[in-house]
């Protein structure tokens, strides 16, 4: 498993297509809190009910102001198909030319398959990660971890 960011450290910046057309930056969050849930494929078993589960309980993840972005090297007509058929309702990011290169940044990239990890940040309002979790790839980290970390943030 690859060496993630760990809490305490600045978020990196990046800037990446959520549709062939459109672009979102994590800068564009500033003053709120983010969630980054990398993962390696957009249509993988584990991905797609991991990525379900959190579209289900994004109500819970807004309760604390917190945005949402799905990011993995998959392209985004790939992530539209995606979001598309499993009704998503948060952006998708597509880290692939440079391919993951932001997962990379983030210590999330898996060189010899050239996928993300399955790894999660939450990063704070100030732009500080004030959580990271590395799940194994072939299990659904879930959301706990997650919204335990929403919960503890200062207001």
């Amino acid at each position: 498993m690859s060496h993630i960011l760990t809490p305490g450290t600045a978020a990196p910046d990046f800037t990446l297509h959520v549709t062939p057309d459109q672009i979102l930056s994590l800068r564009d969050l500033a003053g709120k809190p983010a969630i980054l849930a990398f993962y390696p494929a957009d249509w993988s078993p584990v991905c797609g009910d991991q990525m379900t589960l959190y579209n289900e309980i994004l109500p819970e993840f807004q309760k604390h102001g917190a945005q949402l972005l799905g990011i993995s090297v998959d392209g985004a007509w790939c992530h539209q198909a995606f979001a598309k058929h499993r009704r998503l309702h948060f952006p998708l990011l597509a880290d692939f030319e440079p391919k993951g290169t932001v997962a990379k940044l983030y210590g999330a990239y898996r060189d010899g398959e050239g996928v993300s990890e399955r790894a999660l940040f939450v990063i704070d309002k100030n732009g500080m990660i004030s959580w990271s979790y590395c799940s194994p790839i072939a299990v659904n980290p879930g959301a706990d971890g997650i919204l335990d970390a929403l919960e503890k943030l200062p207001n």
